[in-house]
């Protein structure tokens, strides 16, 4: 059943889908009268419904059952990704969503090769959104996480208030599994581009209450890190059970 996201909650039992959405719908889909999709609003509530009457840019569905959406992960995952070359972003936007992430700040650290200038990174920004909507669309997302607006490796650290920060180095540090063994549900996790992190902004974390974490005696390629670091922290707090 096709997945889409609505801009407001729903109080009745009707809903007119306009826009993007409606467009989605009528050209690409083909839908017809009596198919089914289903709507998930901003208060993550689940409503499954039927196509009542489509007309050009509008789509009238009837809701037929509402009940909580039960797609999302306990654990509030932000991932602060230190920016890497070309067009690796987009994959690790799309991934991240379909793994599960709740935020996601691109970084500009020490080493990365990737610098746009203000115009660029807004331009991405807003392409790694959508990008973003479509992955939490495909993967039955109850949210569309947000991609947050670029800062440098300082103010990233500098405002990281999640209850727990793990910085993946490397050059080693401890497990996934030995540090969440607390059960902390409100994550950050900071991953670098190509050329890893330096000692110093390493040592910036750790002095800001946070961990050194390994992904394991392999060195991943910066679009391979995140989605190992993800995956890993999902399974270790039940959130592939």
């Amino acid at each position: 059943m096709p997945w889409f996201f609505t801009e407001e909650n729903i109080q009745s039992d009707n809903y007119i889908i306009t826009g993007e959405n409606a467009i989605h719908i009528e050209k690409s889909l083909r839908m017809k009268k009596g198919e089914e999709i289903t709507l998930c609003t901003p208060d993550k509530t689940q409503c499954d419904c039927v196509i009542e009457q489509i007309i050009p840019g509008q789509v009238y569905v009837k809701i037929i059952k509402k009940a909580p959406c039960e797609n999302e992960p306990d654990a509030l995952i932000t991932l602060y990704q230190a920016l890497p070359k070309g067009d690796k972003m987009d994959y690790i936007v799309q991934k991240c969503v379909e793994l599960g992430v709740s935020k996601i700040v691109p970084v500009i650290s020490a080493r990365c090769v990737s610098r746009p200038d203000e115009k660029s990174l807004k331009k991405k920004i807003a392409r790694w959104q959508k990008i973003a909507l479509q992955a939490a669309m495909q993967s039955r997302r109850g949210i569309i996480p947000q991609i947050l607006e670029a800062k440098s490796f300082e103010n990233a650290v500098k405002e990281a208030n999640e209850d727990k920060k793990i910085i993946f180095y490397e050059c080693g540090g401890e497990s996934v599994k030995d540090l969440l063994c607390e059960n902390v549900k409100n994550i950050g996790i900071f991953i670098g581009s190509e050329g890893g992190f330096e000692e110093k902004e390493v040592e910036s974390v750790l002095e800001k209450g946070g961990s050194k974490a390994t992904l394991g005696k392999r060195i991943l390629r910066a679009e391979t890190a995140p989605l190992a670091a993800l995956s890993i922290i999902m399974y270790q707090t039940g959130n592939f059970e």
